[in-house]
Parts: C-alpha cells; sequence; structure tokens
C-alpha cells in the first residue's frame, strides 16, 4: 500500500508541477480541492454497537447526512465529532462507558465522510453543519472531537447557544489552519508563491478570513470553556509545537501529553479513554 501512495504523491506533485506553469489560478483551484477532499473514505460494515443504535437519516443542504444515538433522553447529552478522512464508527470505544455513565450520547458523519454523502469538504461546511447538530439534537452538555473535528467543533462554539458552556475533550486537534495549508503545500511540493497567494485568496473569498483566522488558539482565549487537551509529542499530522502556543493563553485548561501514541493511535489508547470519559461524565467540569 505504501507504494501506492508514493506513485499516487508523484502523479499529484507532477500534476501541480505542470498546471502551475499554465495557470496560477487554476493551479490553485485544483489545490483546494484537494486540500478538501478526503482521499479515503471509512465506511466499513457497521458493529453491534452501531447496529443498536437509533439510526438517524437526514437532509443537510445538498448533503445526506448519518447519524447514530445511544440512549435518548439521558440527562447528560455527549456529542463526538470524528476528523478529517474518519467517521463516527472509529470512535466505538467511548459508546459504552459513556452509556454506562448515564449519558445519552449522538454522533454522526461529517459531510464526504462515512455513510454521509459529498465529496468535499472544509472547515466552514463542518463548522455549519455542528452548529445545526447543536440546533436539532442539543443542547449538550460535553462535547469531544479529534484533529480535524477539534477545529470545526471550536469555531461552532464560538456561537454556542444558551448560558452554559459544554466541557470540551479535543484529542489532538487541527489547532491553525495555516499550519495544516503550509504542510499540505510541502507534502505536493508547490512553492511558487503566486500559487500559495492565490490559494490564500480561495480561503477569504469562501468565508471572508485568512487562513490564520481559523484557529483554536484564536477561539479559547476568548472564551471560558472548561477544556481537556490530549495530545502526543510525536504527532506528525497536528504538531503538538501549535498545541503548546496554544496552551500557554488557555486559563481553564487540562493538558494530557502522550509519547508514542501519534496522531490516530491516542484516541483508542485505554488510559486516554477513561480520562476523557471521566472528563465528560464530570458535571463539575463545564463552565
Amino acid at each position: 500500500m505504501k507504494w501506492r501512495y508514493q506513485l499516487a504523491l508523484l502523479v499529484i506533485r507532477t500534476k501541480f508541477k505542470i498546471l502551475s506553469a499554465f495557470s496560477k489560478s487554476k493551479a490553485a483551484s485544483a489545490a483546494f480541492d484537494l486540500f478538501c477532499t478526503p482521499l479515503t473514505r471509512y465506511n466499513a460494515p457497521l458493529t453491534a454497537t452501531f447496529l443498536a443504535a437509533e439510526n438517524i437519516s437526514l437532509q443537510w443542504e445538498q448533503f445526506n447526512i448519518r447519524g447514530f444515538q445511544w440512549n435518548s433522553g439521558a440527562i447528560r447529552k455527549v456529542l463526538i465529532v470524528h476528523g478529517f478522512q474518519s467517521s463516527a464508527v472509529n470512535f466505538e470505544v467511548y459508546i459504552q462507558p459513556l452509556i454506562d455513565a448515564g449519558c445519552e450520547v449522538t454522533a454522526f458523519d461529517a459531510p464526504a465522510h462515512g455513510g454521509s454523502s459529498g465529496k468535499r469538504v472544509n472547515v466552514i461546511i463542518y463548522r455549519n453543519f455542528i452548529r445545526f447538530i447543536q440546533q436539532q439534537f442539543g443542547p449538550f452538555d460535553a462535547v469531544m472531537a479529534h484533529s480535524f473535528g477539534g477545529l470545526a467543533l471550536c469555531l461552532a462554539m464560538e456561537e454556542w447557544p444558551g448560558d452554559k458552556a459544554p466541557s470540551l475533550a479535543l484529542i489532538a486537534p487541527a489547532t491553525e489552519t495555516q499550519t495544516a495549508v503550509d504542510q499540505f503545500f510541502q507534502t505536493i511540493r508547490l512553492k511558487d508563491k503566486k500559487v500559495h497567494d492565490a490559494f490564500n485568496n480561495i480561503i477569504v473569498n469562501i468565508g471572508g478570513r485568512p487562513a490564520e483566522w481559523y484557529s483554536i488558539r484564536r477561539v479559547l482565549q476568548s472564551n471560558d470553556f472548561s477544556v481537556l487537551w490530549i495530545h502526543d509529542e510525536n504527532d506528525d499530522i497536528t504538531p503538538i509545537a501549535d498545541a503548546e502556543n496554544a496552551w500557554k493563553v488557555l486559563p481553564n485548561i487540562e493538558i494530557v501529553r502522550t509519547h508514542g501514541l501519534g496522531h490516530r493511535r491516542i484516541y483508542r489508547d485505554k488510559e486516554i479513554v477513561k480520562t476523557v470519559v471521566n472528563f465528560l461524565t464530570n458535571t463539575d467540569a463545564g463552565s
């Protein structure tokens, strides 16, 4: 599989090298489309846990959305938000412990992920989708998110309704969009500054803000959320350096640093699952 990935990467790099030589704007547009496209879709057969859930099918904008809910009507409501190229089903290890703690648990496949329709997603789409879910199925007492889902969730929480902010558990969140953009350009080896500038202009044209505005650090430093932040020192997808910069300005935060769990194994680790569930079910954690 590794050689297939390397071959695909070589084809992509060659494509952008040629395209950027002919048109900076077309290269930037194609790069943005690729940036927003999950290249793999996790859509494995549902396990018994998900077959036992209340299945939710709904239409949101142009997307057909798949969701799940357990223990409906319980007093404490928890939302699980997955990351890029992931799915709600990847977080099965959290479901039963949260149910056992007396929680209603809700999880959805984001647009362009899992059993939901669509080919592309960006953080604005995901943010707006989470806000819709909050309106339809909330208010949530606690929320947890991994990776790209963490960024989208924090942006959504800037306009979270109600007087009480939910407890927020972040696992290896994508802290800074600008970092993700820089990593993307490094991966495809596209160094043309004019293409970079045109790419950044696309971001501004879509959301009215530059890439650096889409930042967990920016959101959380001006909000009094109760936060559990878990990050691995060797995360090669969402660098811990960005997390450390955010931690410096966050007053109400519990930090868990791990070593050797990386970006994906971290949320499946038994001790991490225990830590997250304890935080989400602690009624004194919210503000």
